[in-house]
This record gives structure tokens, C-alpha cells and sequence, in this order.
């Protein structure tokens, strides 16, 4: 009895680690063209480029699709996610240390759809954040999760992309990323 009660509390620990351990996060650079990740099924999330967002900051609108020939790092977040201020800090280093390049675009989605304009405005107020933040409309968390992996739609994982100049998306690791980290990364697309 005592053995078949060790069995079983063993094969429970399996079971709960296998299926509670983090997932593999992308190489620090995964390139996909959209097309591909999209499938014909999710045409309408392509769209997301074209999606109007409205920078809290200034209260213009803006889309994806404005920054055309530039790049654009792209992060989502949350208010509330602690690791989200210490990422957008780093960020603003990459930004200082890379000499605050125009054709380098930081858009920042607040993807709780519990958020409003006027709270996300005043956390970038108080952190003196200066890139655009938005608040990303349903349509837009809703297809960043479809297209890409609903882990974007979780803020604490710090999670991050590029689109490049040519508007290909490109995947950066989950978790924190130094300035240096992001500063390695981005260059290479600067560069092109």
C-alpha cells in the first residue's frame, strides 16, 4: 500500500510539472512572415497594422502601418505588472544609449482590457515614460494572441517584437531584457 501511495504521488508531481512548466520561449530572434504565421483563417488579424490606436500621451491616433520603413519595437503591458515598468525603464535606456534614433519607433500596448486612457496616461506620466503607449483595443489584443501566441496577452512575461523595415515580425525571448540585450538586438535592423 505504502508503495502504490508513493507511485501515485510521483506520477501526480509528473503530471503537474509537465503540464505547469513554463513554456519555451523563442530564440532571441524568430522571424516569420505574417502570411505564414496568419493562415488563411486569421486574414482579418493582418490587419492590426491598420488598426487605429490613440497615444494616451498626445491623444493622437496612429497605426502600426504609420512607421512604415522604420522599427518598431513593440512591447505589451499592464498597469499593474511590475516587471512591465522595470522592462519600459530598460527601454528607455536602449533609447538614450542608442541616441534616440527616429527611425527607431517604441509602441507600448497596454493589453488589460480592464484599463482605461486616462490611467494608462497617468502611469506613463508618472514614470515620465515618451514613446506611445495605447490602449490596445480588443480587435488588436485579440489578434497580437492569435497570431503570435497568447502569451503576448501576458504582461509579467515581458513580451516583445520587432517589425522590421519591411514589416516582417520578428519574435524576441520572454522575460526581462537589459538595455544592452535590446540594444544588441536592434542594431542589426537599424543597420538595414
Amino acid at each position: 500500500m505504502k508503495n502504490i501511495l508513493t507511485i501515485l504521488v510521483i506520477m501526480n508531481a509528473l503530471i503537474v510539472l509537465t503540464g505547469c512548466s513554463t513554456p519555451k520561449s523563442a530564440p532571441s530572434i524568430q522571424s516569420e512572415p505574417i502570411a505564414e504565421i496568419a493562415g488563411a483563417t486569421q486574414a482579418l488579424d493582418l490587419n492590426w497594422f491598420d488598426m487605429e490606436l490613440k497615444d494616451v500621451r498626445t491623444g493622437e491616433t496612429f497605426t502600426m502601418n504609420d512607421f512604415a520603413g522604420k522599427v518598431v519595437l513593440v512591447e505589451t503591458m499592464a498597469i499593474w505588472c511590475p516587471n512591465c515598468a522595470v522592462q519600459a525603464n530598460e527601454v528607455r535606456k536602449l533609447h538614450e544609449a542608442l541616441g534616440n534614433p527616429e527611425d527607431l519607433v517604441t509602441v507600448s500596448l497596454d493589453v488589460d482590457l480592464n484599463e482605461d486612457d486616462a490611467s494608462l496616461k497617468d502611469y506613463v506620466k508618472g514614470y515620465g515614460f515618451d514613446w506611445r503607449f495605447a490602449v490596445a483595443p480588443l480587435e488588436v489584443a485579440r489578434a497580437l494572441g492569435n497570431l503570435y501566441s497568447a502569451q503576448y496577452l501576458n504582461p509579467p512575461l515581458s513580451p516583445m517584437l520587432i517589425i522590421d523595415r519591411n514589416g516582417e515580425v520578428h519574435h524576441l525571448d520572454f522575460g526581462k531584457k537589459s538595455a544592452e540585450t535590446l540594444q544588441k538586438i536592434i542594431e542589426p535592423f537599424l543597420a538595414n
